[in-house]
């Protein structure tokens, strides 16, 4: 898969919000909402989290959104 820049990211990337996942009882998922308010993708919350301990970074807000910016899939632009 390949990932859009940083910056074309910013671009599309409108809103990631944390959200219960609905076909999985106590499972959290990071939706992501471009400008016109539509789903573009989603993230295991749990994954995400788990990531960031890995690479030594903290579970804070900024380094989430930083983690999900690097990782929008290039067809996202396309939407």
């Amino acid at each position: 898969m390949q990932f859009l820049s940083y910056e074309e990211a910013l671009k599309i990337v409108a809103a990631i919000q944390e959200e219960e996942d609905i076909e999985n009882a106590n499972k959290r998922i990071l939706t992501v909402y471009n400008y016109d308010d539509r789903e573009v993708c989603w993230f295991d919350y749990d994954q995400v989290m788990e990531a960031l301990k890995e690479e030594g970074k903290t579970q804070g807000k900024e380094n989430v959104q930083d983690y999900i910016l690097h990782r929008i899939p290039d067809w996202a632009k396309d939407m």
